[in-house]
C-alpha cells in the first residue's frame, strides 16, 4: 500500500502507531500529505497558507516517542497563533503574523503533530459555508459542486479528502459540527473552558467559541482532547476535570443511557426529509445500542433565543472590527465583505445595556435548558436542516440581496432595529443551520456523528448534546454508534489513491 493510500485510509491513531513501530517515518507521512495536498487542493481550495517546508523540517526532528508523532495536521486560519505564520481570518484585511504560539499550538506540537498548512475559513468565521472574497470557495470532496460547511470548512475538506487525518477547528455557532455534518466526519464541540484560547484571547464571542478538531474517528477526537485540554494560567476559567481519560471513555461501552430527541426547528423553518431521515438513523442506532429514547420539546429555545444569539454575534463583530482597525492603524470596514460590514454596523447601534440584557436572556434560557434536560445523558438533534448545499447557495439573492445592498450603501442599518427586517436577516443567515448555536450559548458539549448518507451520496450528520463538562458520555456513545454504523470505512471519492 502506498503512503498516500495509507494516509487517505487510516486515522491518526493508526498512523502514529505505525511511526512508533518504525513501519513508516514522519517525513514519509509529511511528504505524502504535501503531495496529496498539491494534487487535491486545486479541486477543493482548502488551504490558506502552505507551511510545507516548516513541516518537512519538523518531521526530521520530531520526538518519535510523542503520542501522535509524525501525524500531518492542519491549523485553522482563525483564532489561533502559530509563530511566524500569517493569520488572515478569511479576510482581505492585512494578515496578523504572530511572534508567539498559542497554548493550543504548543500542545499540538508537543503531541508530535506536524502542521502542513492553515485551512480556509469564511471571513472571521461568520458564515456556515466556507466562501470568502479573500480565498474563494472551499469545496466538498464528496461532490465538489457542494459546500463542505463552515466555518471550519477548510479543515473538514482536508480531512475528508485524505490530506490529513485530523485538523484543528473551532466552533462559535456550529463551526466544527456543520462541516463535520457536511463532510462525513466526527466533530466534537467541547464544553466551554475545556481547551484554552490563550494567550491570543481570554474568550471569544462572550465564551461562545471553543476550539477542538474534526476527525475521521471518535478515538482520534478523544486522543487529541486528552493531549490538549486543561487549564492555562491565562485562561479565565476551565471546564470541570474529566473522571478519567477521554480515550478510556471512547474505548468503553456506554451502558444503558437515557436519551432524548429534539426534532423541531427553533426558527420554525423547513427541515428536509433527508435531515429527518438522518435523525431517524441516529435514533435507530441508539436503540440498537440498547438505549432508551424519547421525544422532547425545548420551549425555551425559539426565535427569540436565536435572535438574541445573532444580536450578540453582531456586537462581537463590531468589537472585532474595532480591534482590527487598531491593529492595522486605519478603519477596515471598507476592506471587509458586505455582510460583515452590515453586521458590524448593526452591532455598533446596540447600547452596552442592550448587549448585557441580551446576554442575560441567553443565560437564563440556557439555565432552563440545562435543568430540563439534566435527566438525559444526551439529546439527539439535527445540525443542518438540508443536505450539504450547492456552492453559493447562501449568497444573498433577489430581495435579500437588494435589502442587504441598501442597508450597506445607504447606511440604513438602523432598519434592523425593526423586528421584521431583523427576522429576515436571521432567516437568511440561519436557514441551513437552525440548531448548533444552542450549545455555544449554553456551553454544553456536543458531538457531530456522520450517521447518514443521502440518496445523492452526500454525508449528513446529526449531533448528540451532553451535560456541561461531560464529553466522556458523548464519546462513549459516539464510539458505540460508530461501531454499529461502520462510518469509519466511508471515504470521499475524490482522487482515490492507488
Amino acid at each position: 500500500m502506498s503512503i498516500e493510500r495509507l494516509l487517505w485510509e487510516e486515522d491518526a491513531t493508526t498512523l502514529a502507531d505505525l511511526v512508533r513501530r518504525g513501519e513508516v517515518s514522519p517525513i514519509e507521512l509529511v511528504d505524502a500529505a504535501i503531495a496529496r495536498a498539491e494534487r487535491v487542493n486545486p479541486e477543493i481550495n482548502a488551504i490558506a497558507e502552505e507551511t510545507f517546508e516548516r513541516a518537512r523540517e519538523r518531521a526530521k526532528t520530531v520526538d518519535r516517542g510523542a503520542p501522535l508523532a509524525g501525524v500531518p495536521f492542519a491549523i485553522k486560519d482563525l483564532g489561533i497563533a502559530q509563530k511566524g505564520v500569517p493569520t488572515h481570518g478569511g479576510s482581505c484585511i492585512p494578515a496578523f503574523v504572530p511572534d508567539f504560539d498559542s497554548v493550543l499550538t504548543e500542545r499540538y506540537l508537543a503531541a508530535g503533530l506536524i502542521p502542513i498548512a492553515t485551512s480556509t475559513t469564511p471571513e472571521h468565521g461568520l458564515r456556515l459555508m466556507t466562501e470568502s472574497a479573500a480565498f474563494g470557495i472551499t469545496r466538498n470532496p464528496w461532490n465538489t459542486g457542494h459546500t463542505t460547511g463552515g466555518s471550519s470548512g477548510g479543515a473538514a475538506a482536508l480531512v475528508a479528502a485524505g490530506v490529513v487525518p485530523v485538523a484543528h477547528a473551532s466552533d462559535g455557532g456550529g463551526s466544527i459540527r456543520v462541516p463535520s455534518a457536511c463532510s462525513g466526519l466526527v466533530g466534537l464541540k467541547t464544553s466551554r473552558g475545556r481547551v484554552p484560547l490563550s494567550p491570543l484571547v481570554s474568550e471569544s464571542w462572550y465564551g461562545f467559541v471553543v476550539d477542538h478538531a474534526v476527525t475521521r474517528s471518535v478515538r482520534d477526537s478523544a486522543a487529541l482532547l486528552d493531549l490538549t485540554h486543561g487549564p492555562d494560567p491565562l485562561a479565565p476559567y476551565a471546564a470541570r476535570p474529566p473522571k478519567g481519560t477521554f480515550s478510556d471513555a471512547a474505548a468503553r461501552e456506554p451502558g444503558r443511557l437515557r436519551l432524548a430527541v429534539y426534532r423541531r426547528s427553533p426558527l420554525g423553518l423547513e427541515i428536509s426529509a433527508e435531515t429527518l431521515a438522518a435523525l431517524d438513523t441516529a435514533v435507530a442506532l441508539a436503540r440498537e445500542g440498547g438505549h432508551d429514547v424519547e421525544e422532547i420539546d425545548l420551549p425555551m429555545i425559539g426565535r427569540d433565543f436565536m435572535a438574541d444569539f445573532a444580536m450578540s454575534v453582531c456586537s462581537a463583530v463590531a468589537g472585532t472590527m474595532r480591534m482590527e482597525a487598531l491593529r492595522v492603524g486605519r478603519p477596515v470596514l471598507g476592506e471587509v465583505e458586505r455582510a460583515t460590514r452590515v453586521l458590524a454596523r448593526f452591532g455598533e447601534l446596540m447600547s452596552a445595556g442592550e448587549v448585557y440584557e441580551t446576554l442575560e436572556r441567553l443565560h437564563a434560557a440556557s439555565r432552563k435548558l440545562i435543568i430540563e434536560t439534566a435527566s438525559y445523558d444526551a439529546v439527539l438533534m439535527p445540525i443542518i436542516a438540508h443536505p450539504p448545499l450547492p456552492c453559493g447557495a447562501m449568497d444573498a439573492k433577489g430581495s435579500d440581496a437588494f435589502t442587504e445592498n441598501m442597508l450597506d450603501r445607504l447606511r440604513l442599518t438602523r432598519m434592523l432595529k425593526l423586528r421584521t427586517f431583523f427576522g429576515q436577516l436571521l432567516d437568511q443567515s440561519l436557514w441551513f443551520t437552525h440548531w448548533p448555536s444552542i450549545q455555544n450559548v449554553s456551553g454544553q458539549p456536543s458531538i457531530a456523528m456522520p450517521v447518514h448518507v443521502t440518496a445523492a451520496g452526500l454525508p449528513l450528520g446529526i449531533q448528540a448534546a451532553g451535560r456541561p463538562g461531560d464529553e466522556e458520555t458523548l464519546l462513549s456513545l459516539a464510539a458505540q454508534m460508530e461501531k454499529l454504523s461502520g462510518w469509519t470505512k466511508r471515504r470521499a471519492p475524490l482522487m482515490k489513491p492507488e
